[in-house]
């Protein structure tokens, strides 16, 4: 079956393509398509998620799958959130993932509290107009580092600091990374549910 991820980003589809494989699912990215990024005007995961979701499906005709994740800090009451990609240019930095980070590392200078989770939210439908969305969350509670430590993955893996590991997400190899990550739990639950309810 082939499912349109409503996403660009480069690093979402490496990592869900490789979790939705075993299905027997394609994931073919919506700019191979046409189809342009959809508008993300709500303030939580869960409804950008589904709006993107529609928006991908209702332009292709197949099914689809969004995900809208990011992180979310004790410290700024669960601040940046939704905002996550855009975090640097609230402090005059150029959108990019190396800019969040140094925005960060910044703004927390002189906080002690670092506790910190991210999280994602995936929303897979059959069609733009399903009536029962799948929904699967996925929430990895770490803290923020005080410097970046280690070159995988993207975003602020480098200062997302994981206790059971003793490592940031970057420091991780990729198969440990994808199987414990916020995106991977999201995944795995979601790959659970459509088993369950659509194959």
């Amino acid at each position: 079956m082939k499912i349109v991820l409503a996403s660009n980003n480069v690093g979402k589809l490496v990592e869900l393509h490789a979790m939705f494989a075993p299905l027997g699912f394609a994931l073919v990215p919506q700019g191979q398509l046409g189809i342009p990024e959809a508008e993300e005007p709500f303030h939580t995961f869960i409804e950008n998620a589904l709006a993107k979701a529609r928006h991908a499906a209702r332009i292709s005709g197949l099914p689809a799958v969004a995900d809208d994740a990011g992180l979310c800090v004790d410290a700024f009451g669960g601040l940046p959130g939704v905002q996550t990609a855009f975090y640097a240019t609230q402090f005059g930095y150029p959108k990019s993932d190396d800019n969040n980070v140094r925005a960060l590392l910044e703004q927390m200078a002189r906080i002690d509290n670092r506790r910190a989770a991210m999280v994602s939210t995936l929303v897979a439908l059959r069609s733009a107009d399903d009536p029962e969305p799948l929904v699967a969350v996925g929430r990895v509670v770490g803290e923020i580092a005080r410097e970046p430590m280690g070159s995988n993955g993207f975003g602020f893996d480098p200062v997302m600091f994981i206790p059971e590991f003793g490592k940031t997400f970057a420091q991780l190899p990729v198969e440990v990374k994808n199987a414990n990550s916020h995106r991977g739990r999201a995944a795995a639950a979601m790959v659970a549910l459509m088993r369950e309810r659509w194959l």
